[in-house]
């Protein structure tokens, strides 16, 4: 029965999708965070971005999952912006991304056991949130893909569709930039 074929290949593409898709939603809301500037439009994002996935789960032709599925959330993230908020807003994620990220990859971050330990790392990341804000966009996308999200410098040279000279150029830009921000070296 045509019905019965249909139905298997949508079951066939809902558990590809649960494969490939969802062990990288942590990282695509982290990365939607930073592009949107706050949770709640990041799970607008995320689930706008999870029904394209899932739409187009079929055309997924292997490879690396995760920037995959991060290139559809920037997207998403860049439509959502375009029909929800004006240019002139600037919107930067929290660094707690970063924290979830070190957690989920087994890093561990100083001993903040102490109250002192913890109000200067408290103090620092403040710091480094607003000179990652201060950032221009192209060098802020580009340090939150590499260093937040971890991408290689070929995934975000192919996620931007920029060559890979660009890429580390930016990030060098970026690090200088937030170097001279924080008046240290991170």
């Amino acid at each position: 029965m045509p019905g019965d074929a249909t139905v298997l290949n949508q079951e066939a593409a809902t558990e590809r999708f649960r494969e490939v898709v969802l062990p990288h939603l942590a990282d695509a809301l982290a990365l939607a965070r930073w592009l949107t500037g706050n949770a709640a439009d990041a799970e607008d994002v995320v689930q706008e971005a999870c029904l394209k996935a899932h739409a187009g789960i079929a055309g997924y032709a292997g490879g690396n999952a995760r920037a995959w599925l991060l290139a559809i959330v920037r997207n998403a993230s860049y439509s959502w912006l375009a029909r929800n908020r004006p240019r002139s807003i600037v919107a930067v994620g929290d660094l707690s991304d970063l924290d979830d990220m070190t957690a989920a990859y087994g890093a561990g971050l100083p001993d903040t056991d102490n109250p002192e330990a913890s109000l200067i790392a408290k103090a620092d990341t403040a710091s480094l949130e607003a000179a990652i804000a201060a950032l221009p966009h192209q060098f802020r996308e580009t340090v939150v893909l590499r260093d937040v999200n971890g991408l290689s410098y070929r995934e975000i040279a192919t996620l931007l569709g920029v060559p890979l000279g660009t890429v580390m150029s930016r990030l060098a830009r970026a690090r200088g930039l937030l170097i001279s921000q924080l008046g240290r070296a991170l």
